[in-house]
């Protein structure tokens, strides 16, 4: 079955090249899941997300035109349990409800007092046997004393060398400054840890001419971010309807920097639709994936609106348009 521009289509990223015609994509730009314990994402292992990178990324070797571009958003920290990670024992003396009550307190109390057991030596000091233990033992574990420990590894290379393995390359990158991400960076209140505050665009190139067309953009426009490497633009304010929604902003920059009106644009990861969405505004054609029915319903309902809302724009514009014959 070949996918038909300008529709969103229920399937798996992985099978877009049986469906998608190749040589026929000027632009896909999505946002794949990122391994960080979403719902969505909680029966996919470490490997099993690898591979669906992998997988995705060679297939657009494909359906990409030669010229074209691939641009991934994604986090670039990667977040997961390793259980072979070392025990992080942080002694957090900020958080300390007892910050007077020391190592070497305990230890003078307990030559004091030799034959005390930690129960009384806490009663002595006025303070839990826990602090005592911890004071004691240095093991204040984050995450707690059995819990494997988060390990923390960057992206951006994983993704190059799936592309250079089949045959994209790295042509740029773009910083995307967007609202601090507090829900997701708990543990910076428990560590030197920054707050998340910014994903990574990495845009890959098939081999092949590519057209360089300035005109996209007016003068301000590449000034204010078509030459530049940071975007601030801020994060979707209500993720009530789907939980790992971008801003339209962000691929309607893409789709205008690197596409002609009319190219077709691929979103394999469409959620919610806002790629589609972007290339519509654009006046580009667009192609849309994804495996779950309900983000599919989404993205279909907001067409279905931009489209109708677009007509209305129209017939405002041209009311009185006289019929032909």
């Amino acid at each position: 079955m070949q996918y038909w521009p300008d529709n969103v289509y229920l399937d798996d990223a992985r099978n877009l090249a049986q469906h998608v015609e190749p040589d026929t994509v000027a632009l896909s730009v999505w946002s794949p899941p990122y391994h960080v314990g979403k719902a969505y994402e909680r029966d996919m292992s470490y490997f099993d997300w690898k591979n669906l990178l992998r997988r995705v990324i060679e297939a657009h070797v494909i359906v990409l035109k030669p010229g074209a571009f691939l641009a991934i958003n994604i986090a670039d920290i990667l977040c997961f349990k390793d259980s072979n990670m070392p025990r992080i024992m942080a002694d957090n003396v900020s958080r300390r409800k007892r910050n007077d009550i020391t190592r070497e307190k305990v230890l003078e109390a307990w030559t004091q007092y030799p034959h005390y057991n930690r129960g009384q030596i806490a009663a002595l000091l006025g303070c839990s046997e826990q602090t005592v233990d911890r004071r004691m033992k240095g093991n204040n574990i984050r995450g707690g004393k059995y819990a494997a420990q988060t390990r923390v590894k960057l992206v951006g290379g994983l993704l190059e060398q799936y592309a250079l393995d089949c045959g994209l390359f790295l042509y740029d990158r773009r910083l995307w400054v967007k609202d601090a991400a507090w829900e997701n960076s708990r543990w910076h209140t428990m560590s030197y840890r920054s707050v998340d505050e910014f994903e990574y665009i990495y845009i890959f190139w098939k081999p092949g001419p590519t057209m360089i067309n300035k005109s996209r953009l007016t003068r301000d426009e590449w000034t204010a971010w078509g030459s530049r490497a940071v975007w601030y633009i801020p994060s979707v304010r209500a993720n009530d309807d789907h939980d790992a929604k971008f801003p339209l902003e962000l691929p309607r920059r893409l789709i205008q920097l690197l596409t002609e009106p009319g190219d077709l644009v691929l979103d394999c990861f469409a959620g919610s639709g806002t790629s589609a969405l972007a290339a519509l505004h654009e006046k580009r054609r667009f192609i849309g994936i994804d495996r779950s029915p309900l983000s599919v319903d989404l993205a279909k309902k907001a067409l279905r609106q931009a489209l109708h809302e677009q007509r209305q724009q129209s017939l405002e514009l041209f009311p009185s348009i006289p019929k032909v014959g």
